[in-house]
């Protein structure tokens, strides 16, 4: 994700999609390298290849909303400073991209379905890139892919929490 963040904001950058190059370089890619770090100090059972999945509480759920208009306000106008491209959808992304980090950092399995969601705004942001320049389909079949993915990650780790839960419970 972390070597992604920063070709996805080179790319960003040639179509004046500012709140992409700004939001993985500046958000994704730390919040990459922080989740990494934290799914590997929460192992499953001392498993070094599974992560433990976290069910959020009301706790975790109100910072994040709050947190999320507040970024998705402040972005708008960041974005509109720099004459981003498609200002609307751009700012969603923004919105998107900070729920999938904020959850991914939580270790819930609701983070796949931020970023399926984020995939979505992508896909049409591109799609519109892709009508002036047809080099950016390649970034449409890229977040097609990614939306796929996610949607693979969400089913499993919702296998993975429903068996440690099992598991749990047998104990």
């Amino acid at each position: 994700m972390i070597i992604f963040s920063l070709l996805y904001g080179i790319i960003s950058f040639s179509y004046a999609y500012y709140g992409e190059m700004i939001t993985y370089l500046g958000m994704t890619a730390p919040i990459a390298l922080f989740s990494m770090i934290t799914w590997l100090k929460n192992p499953y059972e001392g498993n070094k290849s599974e992560v433990e999945v976290k069910h959020l509480k009301l706790k975790d759920i109100i910072p994040m909303i709050i947190l999320t208009v507040i970024v998705t306000f402040v972005f708008y106008f960041i974005l509109d400073y720099f004459n981003t491209a498609n200002l609307i959808p751009s700012t969603f992304s923004v919105t998107t991209s900070f729920l999938a980090i904020y959850l991914t950092t939580k270790r819930s399995p609701f983070y796949a379905v931020a970023y399926a969601a984020n995939d979505l705004v992508l896909i049409v942001l591109w799609s519109i890139a892709a009508k002036t320049n047809i080099t950016y389909v390649s970034v449409v079949v890229c977040f097609a892919v990614f939306l796929l993915n996610d949607i693979y990650g969400f089913i499993n780790w919702q296998k993975m929490h429903k068996r440690q839960t099992t598991c749990e419970m047998c104990q």
